[in-house]
């Protein structure tokens, strides 16, 4: 058997849609998690059906090194999605979010350097790395925040942005995503870096905190109250995971031209919208009306972002990204398979 593809915290939304993208294509999949995030053994499973021997699982968790150290070297190639992903909960426990974020790639990168230093790496990064672009000018248009200059609206934060990193979350986000870049450029590893936007799409497990988009299609189809913090015209450029998983694979596949790079994954300013938007789509494919109340802005909260991907495209040769009502479109389908209760209206 060919030396598996390892996915540090594989049974999440993003890992586990790229092992089955992955396994679809024939490769072997070894899949790292300490399934510390409730719902996402529900991925493992399913991932075992679907694909029986070709997907592996080991639990491990990303601090402890010694655990997983032979996987590593053994592995064909390594996406890191493993992390403490909330910034609530990094505002709690900066320590464990330092511990996760910043020591557990700080180990993986050592064993790659060690052990396995031809092997590629690719590391989901975040554009918090970018802070909240303060500094940006903003004003209310057609109720949604955007740029006043015009160019920046059209295109989006390049990679040209100054790194600017706001708390814990943003801090052990932005350390390791320079860590992986320097072990490019001190010791020659195959690593390159995705800062990405916001990803959604089937498998989600979506909270309060992280996944937003799944978290209020569920509470508009519950009928659950929602809490926004702001005023919901908040913009963000979303990408179907579908889209964010074909970059990852291009990523590995073109890492000997990519290797010491980062790059800004989202969906662009074609697929920017405000939280109200996604709302406002849920009321129209299920048919009921959310309950939404509004909270005091949190901490470090961007009120516009938008990724220039253009250069990951160019670089990747990736499709233009699918649209976004399309795409929430999906993720209710698969809100209602998986949840019988809910009901998709046709004609939405």
């Amino acid at each position: 058997m060919s030396a598996p593809i390892l996915i540090t915290g594989g049974a999440g939304f993003i890992g586990a849609n790229l092992a089955d993208r992955l396994a679809t294509d024939g490769e072997h999949v070894l899949i790292l998690d300490n399934l510390s995030r409730p719902g996402v053994e529900r991925n493992v499973a399913w991932l075992k059906r679907r694909h029986h021997d070709r997907v592996a699982f080991q639990r491990a968790d990303i601090r402890d090194i010694q655990s997983y150290a032979d996987a590593v070297a053994g592995a064909a190639a390594v996406f890191h999605f493993a992390a403490q992903v909330a910034v609530t909960t990094s505002l709690e426990q900066p320590l464990e979010d330092f511990s996760i974020n910043v020591r557990g790639v700080l180990g993986l990168l050592e064993i790659l350097r060690t052990r396995a230093p031809r092997t590629p790496l690719i590391f989901a990064s975040t554009n918090k790395v970018y802070g909240d672009l303060a500094a940006v000018p903003l004003h209310l248009q057609r109720e949604a925040y955007r740029p006043v200059d015009l160019s920046l609206a059209l295109q989006g934060v390049s990679e040209k942005q100054p790194l600017d990193f706001h708390t814990p979350y943003g801090c052990s986000k932005g350390a390791a995503d320079q860590y992986v870049l320097d072990y490019a450029r001190s010791f020659g590893l195959s690593t390159a870096v995705m800062r990405m936007s916001c990803v959604y799409g089937p498998r989600q497990m979506g909270t309060e905190d992280q996944g937003w988009v799944a978290h209020l299609l569920r509470r508009v189809h519950a009928g659950e109250p929602i809490s926004i913090y702001g005023d919901g015209r908040q913009v963000r450029d979303v990408l179907f995971v579908e889209d964010a998983v074909a970059a990852y694979v291009a990523a590995w596949k073109q890492i000997g031209a990519i290797a010491g790079q980062a790059f800004n994954l989202g969906g662009g300013p074609a697929n920017a919208v405000t939280l109200l938007d996604v709302i406002a789509q849920g009321e129209a494919l299920f048919n009921r009306r959310a309950r939404v109340f509004f909270l005091p802005w949190r901490a470090g909260d961007q009120r516009w972002y938008v990724s220039d991907a253009r250069r990951v495209r160019a670089a990747l040769a990736l499709a233009e990204p699918l649209p976004w009502r399309e795409g929430v479109t999906r993720l209710a389908g698969w809100l209602a398979e998986s949840e019988p209760r809910v009901k998709i209206w046709a004609e939405a």
